[in-house]
């Protein structure tokens, strides 16, 4: 199947019949992911990620927490004190 990519406001869009959807098991408002690579464009759905309560987070928590420092760099700016 061939189609063209055609100006949308100050964007370009690419119409996807719904046969090619349905094809690819997607449907309209599915978050996808899009990769572009040498003359190429891949969508694919894009995974889900379920969201922990925060009961689901703690379960696995010990009660020990150990703060460590880190390096961000150079202060640089108003980063100074």
């Amino acid at each position: 199947m061939y189609a063209n990519i055609q100006r949308w406001g100050n964007s370009s869009a690419l119409r996807l019949p719904k046969a090619i959807l349905e094809s690819a098991f997607l449907k309209e408002n599915d978050r996808v992911e899009v990769i572009a690579s040498e003359e190429q464009i891949i969508i694919k759905k894009a995974k889900t990620i379920k969201h922990k309560t925060l009961a689901e987070r703690l379960k696995n928590f010990n009660g020990e927490y150990e703060a460590e420092e880190w390096n961000t760099g150079k202060i640089v700016g108003k980063e100074i004190w």
